[in-house]
């Protein structure tokens, strides 16, 4: 952020948005350059958003009927638009509701009492754009030109009134606590509400928009009173980035190619949407001044990389930084809106890895919202689902560590610590030294931010997962089926006929009782064999002998000697 105060610097002739006194896009009651949109077709895209998202949740017919308008904006980043639920809604109470002081101080009730009708807000809205920069649309130092409209429409012109408005990078919201017995504020980053780098623009468009001011501050926590510890500390918490009055305040007069500028309607105007002001102008008219629009380029201010949350409308009884504040219109902005994503390292198009081949998952947190929006910081646990024998597991919730604390780091090649990209890794799974069993996992990482609201967890059960393959592993084993064969020769030479008997022995020296004996098989020209089937897997020696059965009467029969066989089976082998 500047240090230094920028005194004369269009946001009122980019083309994109009306800043015309007026806010229907069909008119242009001040004769401003022209441009798409207005604050016509920002209340129609608020009220067909979905509730969630901080719209209305009409249909586009109801939306229509509400707005006037059945069209959306031109490309707006984000849009707030709200309308007090009545004219007794959301007044600021309590002497700790000034904006150089915390939100957690700040304090408020519903109920008439005290409160001037020309305090009083009716509707409050905003619209932010991202444009290509040019002579209209300057960007200094960054890559685009970031720009905020913002404007509000009261109840009564009969005098002056002083307003601010507040852009914060928290979701600020109601809340229910006590603040000095009222009630007070919540936020989606507590204990934190204000961050430094939150925008706060004071305006002051007196005597129906004769005199204007606009005064534009940031939350910096570094000033501890005007002047402290520099010059450009206009109060605690406040730094002062800019201050234009007179004509380079003024819309109508303001220079091409200007820092902020501001109006208010010169003439009773027709709003677009149902409105009733205390003089109760027919036809939703709205008198001198009771409306009021301004913008301010973020990206001259070098606020382009801030991304916001929260729109606060305001009254006050002053510019001066430690005015009263009185009534106030709070609504939901653009989203500072990291999201977390995750992919597994250390994969092929299969997915599929050997147990020990190890796997890691990096979580990576992209935060939109602004064009160049500050890495997130903090820290990513991871944890890892599975085995599932069947498919990818349900990884939403339970699992293992797989890393916790793991500090997010600027992943961007080159180095970007304001692209909005940052992200860390697990611990590495499935190692050599402890490989995983076989089956499917799957991660899932959960991030804690200390700059931004923290993403819910994210887990993918189609991309964040992995499967660990069963192995195989084959071997040999040799066997032996030992056979014999015998040949009988008679002494003459004559062919022997007759049968012989294989007796099998499990020993060296054909002892003992066989363990097979195969008898009574017949020579078939003088010879013999075996029909073994028992089967040997070990190193072992065996013994055959033979017994031959002639025949013709007139030949002996004979018996052989014993043969040895001996087998050696190796089955480790050489790889």
């Amino acid at each position: 952020m500047g240090a230094g105060v920028v005194i004369v610097f269009g946001v009122h002739d980019t083309g994109r948005f009306q800043l015309d006194g007026d806010a229907a896009t069909g008119t242009n009651t001040a004769g401003t350059p022209a441009a798409d949109d207005d604050w016509d077709k920002v209340c129609y895209e608020v009220a067909v958003k979905p509730v969630a998202q901080g719209g209305l949740g009409l249909t586009a017919a109801q939306a229509t009927a509400k707005c006037g308008i059945s069209v959306a904006t031109t490309g707006a980043t984000a849009t707030s638009w709200v309308e007090e639920p009545d004219s007794n809604s959301s007044i600021f109470t309590g002497g700790g509701s000034k904006d150089p002081i915390d939100i957690n101080q700040w304090a408020w009730k519903d109920g008439a009492g005290g409160l001037p009708d020309k305090d009083n807000l009716q509707h409050a809205y905003a619209a932010r754009y991202s444009l290509p920069p040019g002579p209209n649309c300057p960007s200094g130092s960054s890559s685009t030109c970031d720009v905020i409209y913002f404007g509000s429409d009261r109840f009564d012109n009969s005098g002056d009134a002083q307003q601010g408005f507040w852009f914060l990078q928290n979701a600020i919201t109601l809340g229910s606590n006590k603040v000095g017995g009222a009630n007070g504020f919540a936020s989606s980053n507590a204990p934190e509400f204000h961050r430094p780098g939150d925008v706060l623009i004071i305006s002051d468009f007196s005597n129906g928009g004769t005199v204007s001011t606009i005064t534009v501050y940031s939350w910096d926590p570094t000033c501890t009173a005007a002047n402290k510890p520099d010059a450009s500390c206009g109060d605690a918490n406040l730094r002062l980035l800019a201050n234009l009055t007179g004509p380079a305040a003024k819309c109508t007069t303001a220079a091409n190619g200007d820092l902020a500028c501001g109006l208010v309607n010169p003439i009773t105007v027709t709003m677009p949407w149902s409105f009733t002001d205390k003089s109760s102008t027919p036809s939703n008219g709205a008198l001198n001044g009771e409306f009021f629009e301004a913008g301010i380029n973020l990206s001259l201010l070098n606020l382009a990389g801030e991304c916001f949350s929260t729109m606060v409308a305001e009254t006050r009884s002053s510019t001066s930084t430690t005015a009263v504040l009185k009534d106030f219109v709070l609504g939901h902005f653009g989203v500072c809106a990291p999201t977390l994503s995750t992919s597994v390292q250390g994969l092929d198009s299969t997915r599929t890895v050997l147990p020990g081949q190890q796997v890691q998952d990096l979580a990576t947190v992209t935060v939109t919202g602004a064009s160049a929006p500050a890495d997130a910081q903090g820290t990513v646990d991871f944890f890892l689902c599975g085995p599932s024998a069947t498919g990818n597991p349900d990884c939403s919730t339970g699992g293992t560590s797989a890393g916790s604390g793991k500090v997010l780091a600027d992943i961007s090649s080159p180095p970007n610590a304001n692209d909005g990209i940052s992200g860390a890794f697990s611990n590495f799974v499935n190692t050599s030294a402890s490989p995983l069993a076989p089956g499917f996992y799957c991660f899932r990482a959960e991030a804690h931010l200390t700059n931004y609201d923290s993403p819910p967890p994210f887990t993918d059960s189609t991309n964040e997962c992995f499967r660990v393959r069963e192995v195989s592993r084959t071997t040999t084993a040799q066997d032996w089926l030992p056979n014999d064969t015998a040949t009988v020769v008679l002494g003459s030479g004559a062919q022997a006929s007759g049968s012989v008997t294989f007796s099998l022995f499990l020993n060296g020296n054909c002892t003992g009782a066989p363990a097979a004996q195969f008898v009574g098989i017949p020579l078939v020209g003088g010879t013999a064999r075996t029909s073994n089937t028992t089967v040997f897997t070990a190193s072992t020696t065996v013994s055959w002998r033979v017994t031959f059965t002639p025949t013709d009467p007139n030949v002996v029969g004979s018996t052989s000697n014993c043969e040895i066989s001996t087998l050696s089976i190796d089955n480790v082998g050489i790889p």
